[in-house]
């Protein structure tokens, strides 16, 4: 098994298992990916940890088994299958995350690095090039100067370089688990509303579409308003104690 699945509470941890290949993914792992973000919603997941196994986050594509077509076509699936997600979604990279590990890692909502990270995209010493969504996501999360960097140089950038852009702390594992226990307990209807207004935005951004229809962010936006969580978070707020959200 390539991927690992394991929860605690409301945190669904999923974990690429491939250390001899320093977790380069290959069609079956993609696969065995998307199962697992299918097995987060159903499960009612607060919060998805993506990590890898040691010594390194992904260390790209298998390039045994890239080719155009299936593997690109899932890989993407993957890729937008966070977005989808209505938890939160948080990369968890120790050591490499270069070419595919870059593009999980930009896929995921968040970001926690080890100090020894580093995040590329070398497919131009590969003579490869990544889809249009890739370059659109990478450039909005690290930032264009960063994203022409990695795309166009294929040189690979440490975590404290990319730190309060890409990257959004800096940590153990153990100290990123504790933050998403801390995620897991925000309130879930306002983490879906804004979380789809930013997705719904981002997609506008890279396909260029113009004067897009709103309705179903703006139904999750009152959602959330007319919830009980939200009586629930101004009255803790009032009494001065942690709030217990349910999603209702």
């Amino acid at each position: 098994m390539t991927v690992h699945v394991n929860w605690n509470e409301s945190v669904c941890s999923v974990r690429i298992d491939r250390p001899d290949k320093r977790n380069a993914v290959d069609l079956p792992t993609l696969r065995a990916m998307r199962a697992a973000q299918i097995d987060a919603r159903s499960g009612g997941a607060r919060v998805l940890v993506l990590s890898g196994e040691p010594p390194a986050f992904c260390s790209g594509a298998d390039l045994g088994g890239v080719e155009l077509g299936e593997f690109t076509e899932t890989l993407l699936e993957v890729l937008r299958g966070f977005g989808e997600l209505e938890c939160i979604t948080l990369a968890v990279v120790e050591g490499a995350a270069l070419g595919a590990g870059s593009q999980l890692a930009a896929a995921c909502d968040l970001r926690m690095a080890t100090p020894n990270a580093r995040f590329g995209v070398p497919a131009a010493k590969l003579g490869l090039a990544v889809d249009t969504w890739t370059v659109a996501r990478i450039g909005r999360e690290a930032g264009w100067s960063s994203a022409r960097r990695m795309l166009l140089t294929g040189e690979a950038m440490a975590a404290e370089d990319l730190l309060g852009g890409f990257v959004h702390r800096v940590g153990t594992s153990d100290e990123a688990m504790r933050w998403a226990d801390e995620l897991s307990g925000l309130a879930p209807l306002t983490v879906r509303a804004h979380k789809a207004a930013l997705e719904r935005l981002f997609t506008l951004a890279a396909d260029g579409t113009e004067n897009p229809s709103l309705d179903q962010v703006e139904r999750a936006r009152l959602a959330a308003w007319a919830s009980t969580d939200a009586v629930e978070g101004r009255a803790a707020f009032m009494e001065k104690r942690a709030p217990r959200f349910r999603g209702e």
